[in-house]
């Protein structure tokens, strides 16, 4: 199963490898940063306050929605979790996106396998997210049951890890 979902990193990531490699050097804002994937996310942390935060000595695992997975949220949902007076909400939202410590690839796929094909973990939020596989896929399942896979692993940065994901997860 990890040979599965290793191959199937590896060919959905391919053009992640040079940004990977450079990305050693950087912190997990300026990898976000740099990505054309991940201008909404961006400017998410930045209305949230949370560029400083994240630019911390961590480590942390962010599972970054690309902006394919805000273009899901109903119309008007980003515009309006942007606005300054909805600030709580978002950097809420947001940090539940974020897990303390460095979980790679590896690590993700080894405690599933530990968990007897599930793992629970903790967000920065103090929400709580699943991690499973479905078929050669890691999917996360969040507090009110929506899912998203993981599309691309590994981003290690100076202070933590990204791994891209196709949904944003939603805490109660």
């Amino acid at each position: 199963m990890k040979t599965l979902f290793a191959f199937a990193v590896l060919a959905i990531g391919m053009t992640f490898s040079s940004a990977a490699a450079s990305a050693q050097s950087k912190s997990i804002v300026d990898i976000a940063v740099g990505s054309p994937d991940h201008t909404t996310l961006v400017a998410a942390v930045k209305a949230a306050d949370l560029v400083g935060t994240l630019q911390g000595a961590g480590p942390f695992t962010v599972f970054a929605p690309a902006n394919s997975a805000f273009d899901k949220l109903p119309a008007g949902t980003v515009a309006t979790l942007l606005k300054p007076e909805n600030k709580a909400t978002l950097a809420k939202i947001l940090t539940y996106h974020v897990v303390a410590g460095n979980l790679d690839s590896t690590a993700v796929v080894n405690a599933i396998k530990k968990g007897n094909g599930k793992v629970e973990l903790t967000t920065v939020s103090g929400g709580r997210l699943w991690a499973m596989m479905e078929g050669k896929n890691v999917v996360l399942k969040d507090e009110k049951g929506g899912k998203s896979t993981i599309t691309a692993v590994d981003l290690k940065g100076t202070n933590g890890v990204i791994h891209v994901i196709d949904t944003v997860v939603m805490p109660n």
